[in-house]
């Protein structure tokens, strides 16, 4: 085994570093496509972690932190504001079409995670099938989820909390007119929270475990109660007056489908937690397909409780539930249902140093709370909820895209150019379809797009073989159909959302490429392309893996 001499200089030097810039093109020619094999995935995340992950979590426990990540948080920011204003009584199939675009998402991590189990999730997934670069840019945009998931929970339990003591949401919000607006509004209780919650995540994982499993039942009966009680108190006549089950029409359902899809963000997050599972082929398809299926349930039954409870039109925009209940002589406060909701995917960075004592990444969980803690304490909710729906659209976008090209080319052993050229035309047909039904244009046009996908998608199966791996425990059935209406779903939703949020978005992906090129880039080149080095001098007869060598 080559082994790197340890008079190696690990600290780069000014001019050094002018010298690497004058590189760039080359590393970037080098480093941007470079793959990894899933064993390579495997053992070098696990060797810079520093320490294994405790494999203490069972499938029960994935589905309590599947919930647990999903239920709360959408469907009392969006149920009410959908159903007044876009889907009307409705809204329980627009969150049907949304949980259903999760599924499918969801079948394409699942894939992945059992056949690279690591705590890299989608960054390792890409990384081995689309090359380095397209792996950073998903790990970034999965990380700004992350935290600005848990900046969303913390504004709006602000909020909840001074309805519950009879306040206005922005009382205790310090107003800074010098700031920009949107901006402007500091939310110290919200900054509390989240350090108090970081600071609660240095628990060892399997005790964090336990308490997720608890908050989740909590949850759960919490929202039995909030149906039980909206069937009761409620009249099915409010479901069909005034207007009718769907006032808004057909493109009212769908519109609203992408707006309540934010209720399903976390689900992905099971996925990371593979390190730590003590039989992840068989656990984490029952978590991940587990969870996404029954939140679906509860979040339809829920929005139906709302809807028989009041007519739509009636329905209050900011408390919608608590207004409700109110109305029947009932006082329930929205409020319970905030206390645990994606604040345990903060703590998960690929490739980040595990605490040997604890099992769990301390430093990455410090340096992510402070993270969430400051863009809570300045950004309004609004401004956070539409930078996480485009990012995490994306991320799912890219996954199952990449499930198509690992099956099809990786692991079948067809020419790459065949299934590229059919992602192309496949994604191309997608915002064809969803930027005509955005903009109203004439409705012929959507069954041409339609039925193109079809027809491609069709004679793509047809052509290009598809060869099952022997040692394969679980993958998507039907192939390409599920990822074909996952990439399919993830462009029709993420067309719906505002210029501002595209705006925003591509300041981040700017900044991020931008940190790529000026340092990922040379920063990778050093820790690869190097140490391939060191090993072909010391055996120039031997072609090195990156398994073989052992950095020091």
């Amino acid at each position: 085994m080559a082994t790197i001499d340890q008079s190696t200089p690990t600290n780069v030097s000014f001019s050094g570093y002018l010298h690497s810039l004058s590189q760039t093109p080359h590393r970037l020619r080098k480093r941007m496509l470079a793959t990894w094999t899933p064993d390579q995935e495997l053992n070098q995340v696990r060797l810079r972690s520093g320490a294994d992950m405790m494999r203490k979590l069972k499938w029960y426990d994935l589905i309590a932190l599947g919930i647990g990540g999903m239920l709360g948080v959408g469907v009392f920011v969006t149920t009410g504001p959908v159903a007044l204003k876009l889907s009307g009584p409705s809204v329980f199939i627009s969150y049907i079409i949304a949980g259903v675009s999760a599924f499918l998402s969801s079948l394409c991590y699942t894939e992945f995670s059992v056949q690279i189990p690591v705590a890299g999730g989608a960054f390792s997934y890409l990384r081995v099938t689309f090359g380095e670069f397209v792996g950073y840019f998903a790990g970034a945009n999965i990380l700004m989820e992350y935290v600005l998931s848990n900046a969303a929970v913390a504004r709006t339990f602000t909020e909840y909390l001074c309805q519950a003591v009879g306040e206005s949401s922005n009382s205790w919000r310090v107003e800074v007119n010098g700031l920009v607006e949107g901006y402007n509004k500091l939310d110290f209780p919200a900054v509390a929270l989240i350090l108090l919650l970081t600071l609660c995540l240095f628990a060892v994982r399997k005790e964090s475990s336990v308490l997720n499993l608890v908050m989740t039942v909590f949850h759960v009966i919490f929202f039995g109660f909030i149906i039980i009680a909206g069937f009761y108190k409620g009249s099915v006549k409010n479901l069909v007056e005034p207007g009718g089950l769907a006032p808004f029409g057909v493109k009212g359902i769908f519109d609203g489908a992408a707006m309540v899809y934010f209720s399903y963000i976390g689900y992905d997050s099971v996925s990371t937690m593979a390190e730590e599972i003590q039989n992840p082929a068989k656990s984490l398809p029952v978590g991940i397909l587990g969870s996404v299926l029954i939140v679906t349930v509860l979040y339809c039954l829920v929005a139906l409780s709302l809807c028989v409870l009041v007519p739509y039109n009636m329905i209050d925009k900011e408390a919608s539930f608590s207004v409700a209940f109110q109305k029947i002589g009932l006082d329930v406060g929205e409020q319970c249902g905030w206390g645990r909701s994606k604040f345990g995917n903060c703590c998960f960075s690929p490739g980040c140093n595990v605490n040997p004592s604890t099992g769990t990444p301390l430093n990455a969980t410090l340096f992510l709370g402070l993270c969430t803690a400051s863009i809570a304490l300045f950004t309004e909710l609004s401004i956070i909820l539409e930078i996480i729906s485009i990012s995490t659209l994306l991320v799912f976008y890219l996954v199952a895209n990449a499930l198509i090209y690992r099956r099809y080319v990786i692991v079948s052993h067809n020419p790459p150019s065949q299934t590229l050229f059919f992602l192309f035309l496949l994604s191309s047909s997608s915002i064809g379809f969803s930027l005509s039904w955005k903009f109203e244009e004439q409705w012929w046009v959507l069954p041409v797009f339609g039925g193109f996908m079809i027809a491609i998608t069709a004679f793509f199966q047809y052509m290009v073989p598809s060869i099952r791996q022997a040692n394969e425990e679980w993958s998507v059935p039907f192939m390409p159909w599920p990822a074909v209406a996952s990439i399919f779903l993830n462009v029709f939703l993420v067309t719906t959302l505002k210029i501002p949020s595209f705006q925003r978005f591509g300041i981040w992906a700017c900044l991020i490429t931008l940190f790529y090129v000026l340092y990922g880039v040379h920063s990778t080149y050093r820790a690869e392309e190097m140490e391939v080095g060191v090993g072909e001098i010391s055996h120039p007869s031997i072609q090195q893996s990156k398994l073989d060598i052992q950095v020091l």
